[in-house]
């Protein structure tokens, strides 16, 4: 049986538009890729041979790996690798939920002067970071949260809070009223309808948000040099920062391998969620 082609109206023209779209996204997809090869070519580099090429000529697989296991056992990775999953798990796990009771609670009650407390909430991101460090690091000392991972879960919850909030807030204003108030006439708590009602519909926000944050805790390096200090404590970015010190002594080629030994738990976490990583950004209308 004979199969005949489709219309030419059903088949996609590449029209000068579309084709100069496609150029350009190829071409910035080589210029993102730059970057990572030559993070791969030099940290492949044994270290006695770092100086002696070219920084695009790559080493080998041997090379690679043992900077690996070098970056690994001279920077004490492995206790920083196990603090930042527990700060990425329990910070943002706590932030989306908070959040999402606030954003419930403003638009589910209908709280007067819901917008001033939205704003008031997400009015603590808009300020950098830096200005808060000192007064920051002077509150942890003096209350003895300082270099414990306690101090480190509370940081990074409270900073995540404001934009679980924020998102939290425009989902569910796009939930009918209606939902709550038939939830409401059932004898349901609105405990009760939080939980059973209003966080399993929005639980492709919820993984949007703990994605972002989990990856942003696991990439700090700022309030990981600023509140902690011993090894079983600090951040493994703070950890792998310590191997460019004049302490560390390690040499170029091994610090990249570290890097790129400690990127890979994100680089793993965006491949295996991607999909409801996608619609939660649709959905949570960010």
């Amino acid at each position: 049986m004979t199969t005949l082609p489709a219309p030419a109206s059903r088949r996609r023209r590449l029209t000068p538009g579309v084709a100069v779209r496609q150029v350009v996204l190829a071409v910035m997809g080589v210029i993102w890729l730059v970057p990572v090869y030559l993070l791969l070519a030099n940290a492949s580099k044994r270290p006695e041979v770092f100086g002696n090429y070219s920084i695009w000529q790559p080493g080998d697989f041997a090379g690679l790996f043992s900077n690996m296991a070098d970056a690994w056992g001279r920077g004490r990775l492995s206790l920083g690798t196990l603090s930042t999953a527990l700060y990425a798990i329990t910070g943002p796990g706590l932030a989306v939920i908070i959040g999402a009771a606030a954003g419930f609670a403003i638009v589910a009650f209908r709280l007067r002067r819901g917008f001033f407390w939205f704003v008031l909430i997400f009015a603590s991101s808009i300020f950098p970071l830096q200005m808060i460090l000192m007064p920051l690091f002077i509150g942890y000392a003096q209350t003895g949260l300082y270099n414990s991972r306690i101090g480190m879960i509370l940081v990074y919850t409270v900073i995540a809070v404001p934009f679980s909030a924020f998102v939290m807030r425009n989902f569910f204003s796009g939930i009918a009223h209606h939902v709550f108030e038939a939830a409401v006439m059932d004898g349901a708590s609105p405990w009760r309808i939080f939980w059973r009602i209003y966080l399993p519909m929005s639980a492709p926000a919820l993984v949007a948000i703990f994605i972002l944050q989990a990856t942003f805790i696991w990439n700090d390096l700022l309030l990981g040099l600023t509140l902690s200090q011993s090894e079983t404590v600090r951040p493994v970015i703070a950890a792998l920062s310590a191997l460019q010190s004049t302490y560390g002594g390690s040499a170029m080629s091994t610090v990249l391998a570290g890097g790129l030994l400690v990127s890979l738990p994100t680089v793993v976490l965006f491949l295996a969620t991607q999909r409801a990583f996608t619609r939660g950004l649709s959905l949570g209308q960010f």
